[in-house]
């Protein structure tokens, strides 16, 4: 059931439609969620930022191996649609087991899931552009021996890096390249410190 309301806000006559919660309910198909309805978005092709020149014997660390995963962009999501307040990014998040463990076999793991422990990250992130295509996949774990930062530092870091290209603070290439190269080089350029696990 709807209710059709009108009110004058600043001498301005304002329509509003309240929907019963059965009405938004009835909207969405049996067996989805009003996330899965989400349209699809055209990312376009993949750019990769270097070659990707290694497959396997790929060198696991707290920093992506460039030969193996040199990181990639879609070319049609610019500063202008992943700037916009609508933009998701679920939609395009689509990295499917099978290329998951691709990427783990080609940093010698065993192709499995890994819990909270490990993810297969993406080095650009899909915040700032970044493809789903291996070459921009890596494994990185939660934590390292040796105290170096894991994924959850770097998710703040693709989070305040999204802020200041939507700022204009850095361009969008250049955070892409930057992100790719060393991300915890662009930590500290970031935040003044660097990064910690």
């Amino acid at each position: 059931m709807s209710d059709l309301r009108a009110g004058v806000v600043a001498g301005t006559v304002v329509l509003g439609l309240a929907l019963s919660v059965s009405t938004v309910s009835a909207a969405v198909p049996p067996g989805a969620t009003s996330t899965s309805m989400i349209p699809p978005i055209d990312v376009g092709v993949t750019v990769l930022l270097t070659k990707k020149t290694k497959t396997s014997g790929c060198t696991l660390g707290v920093l992506n191996d460039r030969h193996c995963s040199p990181g990639a962009y879609s070319s049609t999501l610019t500063k202008t649609v992943i700037c916009s307040p609508s933009f998701r990014t679920d939609p395009i998040r689509n990295v499917p087991d099978s290329v998951k463990h691709q990427v783990e076999i080609e940093y010698g793991l065993e192709p499995k899931g890994y819990g909270s422990t490990l993810e297969i990250d993406h080095i650009v992130s899909l915040e700032l552009g970044g493809s789903n295509d291996p070459s921009n996949l890596y494994p990185e774990k939660a934590a390292f021996a040796d105290n170096g930062p894991g994924y959850h530092v770097k998710d703040v870091l693709e989070n305040a890096v999204h802020k200041a290209v939507c700022a204009g603070k850095i361009g969008l290439r250049t955070a892409q390249r930057a992100i790719a190269r060393n991300w915890q080089l662009l930590y500290l350029r970031l935040f003044g410190v660097a990064p910690a696990g």
